[in-house]
């Protein structure tokens, strides 16, 4: 085929899948959740965003979701929250994938946020930094918060120190 009408529209989109940019302002949550608590904590973030005034957050629950839509939505939105249990010393497999599907697409110029859930020897923040620090222009903010099985109080105000400091990035 050969495209003779609109051709703006779709030159517009070359430019910005090539050069990385994001197309939509807002926030994508991706989780990979063993028991639920991780996925539960991912809610309330949601809702703590959205209180705090983000317009637009996408929340997926990568155990259930189409990887093809959560590569779409990590290249889509500006900034995204990595979400992952703990999982044989390492992250969740359904983080990992995501994330080896984003590195094998030269992931790039995104401000992101981690969230790690482990009861006895959290690794899945590690694991998720480890990857995302080899890609190009990641700007992983503070704080990592880290839940011990659940959220509880103190992990729910770093959730909201995450918020805060996603939001404030522009």
């Amino acid at each position: 085929p050969i495209l003779k009408d609109n051709l703006e529209h779709y030159i517009n989109k070359y430019n910005i899948w090539s050069s990385y940019t994001p197309e939509e302002d807002g926030i994508f949550i991706a989780c990979s959740s063993i028991h639920g608590n991780t996925f539960e904590a991912c809610k309330v973030l949601k809702e703590i965003l959205e209180k705090n005034g983000a317009k637009k957050v996408i929340l997926s629950d990568l155990s259930r979701a189409d990887m093809a839509e959560s590569v779409a939505n990590a290249f889509r939105y500006s900034k995204i929250i990595f979400a992952a249990s703990s999982y044989n010393f390492g992250v969740f497999t359904p983080m990992k994938q995501l994330l080896m599907h984003l590195q094998e697409r030269n992931f790039q110029n995104r401000t992101v946020g981690i969230i790690e859930n482990g009861t006895w020897a959290p690794t899945a923040g590690k694991c998720m930094q480890d990857i995302l620090v080899a890609m190009k222009n990641i700007n992983i903010i503070d704080p990592l918060v880290t839940i011990r099985s659940r959220l509880n109080e103190e992990s729910k105000l770093k959730l909201e120190e995450l918020s805060k400091n996603i939001l404030k990035i522009s």
